[in-house]
């Protein structure tokens, strides 16, 4: 099974709110996550990034890969 960090959409219509979660790479976006890492909220300037870096950093470790936007969140508050 081959996990991506990649973000799901919530929140509405012209507000969203992300949650950056750890999922099988074959599951759709909204599909059910196996770990829920943190959230993005774009709406804030500048953005508000809620992370738990100690699971981040332990799915990067046993092989998960990031999205390129989700490794442009990990990039700038890791």
């Amino acid at each position: 099974m081959a996990v991506k960090i990649r973000l799901t959409r919530l929140g509405k219509v012209s507000k969203p709110v992300y949650r950056v979660i750890a999922i099988d790479e074959n599951k759709k976006r909204n599909g059910r996550a196996i770990e829920v890492l943190g959230t993005y909220d774009p709406k804030f300037d500048p953005a508000k990034v809620v992370l738990n870096n100690e699971r981040v950093k332990y799915w990067l470790s046993v092989g998960a890969k990031p999205t390129e936007t989700v490794a442009n969140l990990l990039a700038k508050n890791l």
